[in-house]
């Protein structure tokens, strides 16, 4: 993954602060309790959603297990069709290839169709270095990057802003991006979306080169499947001369019939809807119909070595829906910044530490950003085991060692030490007995007091449990 996050406190620090920011807890809460109500009733309507969800769940494992194949299936489909496709094994060979890709056309200005794998790569941030501006075109990523911001949600990137702030970044930063807002701009929806449609068309117009991502990659016919919700996606996709999709090798399904399934579980799931407003699907190119040119790179990032896990594989299930964002206790009062991740949420605590591995500070916190509570198991549309996987990647960073878990791995031994000599036991419980009254309320030292520091130490008794047996039940 790209160094976009680089620098971000591990999880803890960022979430302490977080939870401070009542205008951001009142955003988060407002916000994910309305995703989550509709999605429950849209849900609701469908009498086999279970037998929908475990289909979802068989046709993702057993493309995963035959991936190599499937890709090339893709791969043939999409070339015979009139597309290229590149294979890119981490960021830095993706974004040298949309770079190349870029230049070859002489143009200097990109629009996107919102897309996380870019934003994994941290795309935006290689081009604009290469002197080529990259346009961001759905609502939330244009407030986003407007406002010199980071995503904070999967679907709704600008969770954490309400209208009032998106308000006065459209009155101060439109105008250095293109069309400027209304001077009587207002907090009112229509005319923020009015703004928006305004500024955002001059880019459509104008623009050679649409970089997308993609929710499916059909292998049988080499089909590319958008799903959105406001046509931003449509106008990327048919207006350029030269479309360029960044896709991780996950998002291929084999037929058409499977991505019935996900096309029932996705909207409802995401947005509460029977089906998305747009949904976009493109095969290669047709004369005198869409872009002349089209390009898939095919994104690795460390999928491969996720794919090598047994447990954590299943987090390449995920269709990017964020249900477990909008039902995870952690993820409302902390947002989505704290992750320090395009992924955030219960799925990003499970799907980041794979792509990234766990050898910093931040990636190995994110296994511990949950309380285990399983409410994110229960809504994934495709039965991702997310507290197994949060569980077997503590396991990882633990074996992996690090300050803490060795104070814990000699605590834990000179514990096993104590309690297999009987004579130790004995006198250290005396001797604790005895000194009760004189021990701390908090344990020192940084990773005792994340404990002690919300908690009291519990009162030892006056007397050992077993003095107290053999007075009174010799």
């Amino acid at each position: 993954m790209s160094g976009t996050f680089v620098g971000m406190p591990a999880f803890p620090k960022a979430a302490h602060e977080a939870v401070r920011d009542e205008r951001l807890r009142a955003n988060l809460r407002h916000a994910t309790h309305t995703i989550r109500d509709k999605r429950a009733r849209a849900v609701a309507e469908l009498d086999d959603w279970a037998a929908l969800r475990e289909a979802g769940k068989r046709i993702k494992d057993d493309t995963l297990r035959h991936l190599d194949t499937y890709l090339l299936q893709l791969e043939e489909s999409v070339t015979a069709a009139g597309g290229t496709v590149h294979w890119a094994a981490d960021a830095a060979e993706a974004n040298r290839i949309v770079t190349d890709l870029v230049k070859a056309t002489g143009e200097t200005e990109v629009v996107k169709v919102k897309s996380m794998a870019t934003q994994e790569i941290g795309l935006n941030e290689h081009l604009e270095a290469e002197g080529i501006a990259a346009y961001e075109t759905d609502l939330a990523e244009l407030i986003v990057q407007l406002g010199e911001d980071r995503p904070s949600h999967i679907l709704v990137p600008a969770i954490h802003r309400n209208r009032g702030e998106i308000r006065d970044i459209f009155r101060d930063r439109m105008g250095s991006w293109g069309r400027p807002a209304p001077d009587c701009l207002s907090d009112a929806p229509a005319e923020l979306a009015e703004a928006a449609r305004l500024h955002l068309r001059e880019k459509f117009l104008r623009a050679g080169v649409g970089i997308s991502g993609a929710n499916f990659m059909v292998a049988e016919t080499g089909t590319l499947v958008v799903v959105e919700s406001e046509g931003n996606g449509r106008m990327c996709l048919t207006l350029p001369e030269t479309l360029i999709s960044v896709v991780g090798i996950e998002k291929v399904v084999p037929t058409w019939r499977d991505l019935e399934v996900f096309l029932q579980t996705l909207p409802r799931s995401s947005t509460a809807e029977r089906m998305n407003p747009y949904t976009s699907m493109w095969t290669g190119t047709t004369d005198g119909d869409g872009p002349s040119a089209f390009h898939l790179v095919l994104l690795d990032n460390g999928r491969t070595e996720a794919l090598a896990d047994e447990v954590g594989r299943q987090a390449l299930r995920c269709i990017r829906c964020s249900a477990c964002l909008n039902v995870c206790p952690v993820y409302e009062r902390a947002g989505g910044h704290a992750y320090g991740s395009v992924y955030p949420g219960p799925i990003g605590a499970i799907l980041t530490p794979q792509l990234r591995g766990t050898a910093s500070e931040v990636d190995a916190s994110l296994p511990y950003a949950s309380s285990l509570c399983g409410a994110c198991y229960e809504v994934c549309p495709v039965a991702i085991d997310i507290p197994e996987v949060l569980v077997h990647l503590r396991e990882r960073v633990a074996e992996d060692g690090g300050r803490g878990h060795r104070l814990e791995r000699a605590a834990i031994k000179a514990s096993t030490w104590v309690l297999d000599h009987p004579g130790a036991l004995t006198a250290g419980e005396r001797l604790a007995s005895a000194a009760r009254k004189a021990l701390p309320k908090r344990l020192p030292g940084p990773g005792a007091r994340q404990w002690t520091d919300h908690r009291d130490l519990p009162e030892l008794p006056a007397e050992p449990f077993r003095e107290w047996w053999r007075k009174n039940r010799t």
